[in-house]
C-alpha cells in the first residue's frame, strides 16, 4: 500500500473509534451525571526511505466539564453539585470520582452508589447513616446531621488535571494525577445532575464523520482500482 493508503487508513480508524464515542454519548443521553466525551486527532510524521508519512491517530479522549441541569427529584438521598466538583467513591479498583448523586443507605448504613460503592468523606472514609436518621439533611458543604447533630461530610474534590481523567465506567472516573478538595463546594440535595450530553450537536457531528468515512472509503477503493489497472497493464 502506498503512503496515500496508509494516511487514509489511519483517517478511517480514528474516524471509527470517534464514531463510538458519539455513539456512547448518545446511549447516554439520559444517564444521571454522565459527561460527554470527544476525540483529539493529532498527527505523526515519520521519515521513510521514500519521504515522509503523515498519520493521523485518535487516541486521545477528552471530557466535557459543562455543568449538566440539576433537576429536582425530593430525594432524600439525591445529591446534586453545582459548579466544581466531582463525588468521591471507593471501587474494588480504588477511589473513583462521580458527578452522579443518586446514593441511598445499604443494609449496614454506609451511603452508596447505585452500583453499591461507597461514598466518601474528605479522609476517603464510608459515610454512615444511622436507622433513625429520618429527618436527615445535607447542607451546601457536603456536611450531613440529623436532629442538630452533625453525622459527617460528603467529600467534593476536583483533579489536579482534567486531561488526566480517564472514564472507567459510565459516570466513572480515574483521575491518575490525583485531586484535591473543593474549598466552597456547592452541594444540593433533593437534586441530580443530569447527562450534560448536547444530544442535537452530537447527532449533527455523527453525519459528519459518517460523510467523512465514506469519502475516505470511496478513496481507497478508488486508489485500489487504481493500483490494479497499474499492475495489469505491467503484465501485459
Amino acid at each position: 500500500m502506498e503512503t496515500a493508503g496508509y494516511t487514509t487508513l489511519t483517517r478511517q480508524s480514528g474516524l471509527m473509534r470517534e464514531m463510538q464515542v458519539i455513539a456512547n454519548n448518545i446511549a447516554n443521553t439520559a444517564t444521571t451525571g454522565f459527561r460527554q466525551e470527544g476525540v483529539i486527532f493529532s498527527e505523526h510524521v515519520a521519515r521513510t526511505d521514500l519521504g515522509s508519512i503523515s498519520m493521523a491517530t485518535a487516541q486521545i479522549h477528552n471530557t466535557s466539564t459543562l455543568q449538566g441541569t440539576l433537576t429536582q427529584t425530593g430525594g432524600q438521598f439525591d445529591i446534586g453539585i453545582q459548579g466544581e466538583g466531582f463525588f468521591l467513591v471507593q471501587t474494588p479498583q480504588g477511589e473513583r470520582l462521580t458527578r452522579a448523586g443518586a446514593f441511598s443507605p445499604n443494609a449496614d448504613g454506609d451511603l452508596v452508589t447505585p452500583d453499591g460503592h461507597p461514598v466518601l468523606d474528605p479522609g476517603g472514609a464510608p459515610i454512615f447513616i444511622p436507622p433513625d436518621a429520618t429527618d436527615l439533611a445535607i447542607a451546601q458543604d457536603g456536611t450531613l446531621s440529623s436532629r442538630g447533630r452533625p453525622l459527617g461530610q460528603i467529600g467534593v474534590v476536583q483533579p489536579v488535571d482534567f486531561n488526566g481523567m480517564v472514564r472507567q465506567d459510565g459516570t466513572l472516573f480515574e483521575s491518575t494525577d490525583g485531586f484535591d478538595p473543593v474549598v466552597q463546594p456547592k452541594v444540593m440535595q433533593g437534586f441530580l445532575e443530569a447527562s450534560n450530553v448536547n444530544a442535537v450537536g452530537q447527532i449533527a457531528r455523527m453525519i459528519e464523520v459518517q460523510r467523512a468515512y465514506e469519502m475516505g472509503q470511496s478513496f481507497l477503493e478508488s486508489e485500489n482500482q487504481r493500483i490494479t489497472d497499474a499492475i495489469k497493464t505491467f503484465i501485459k
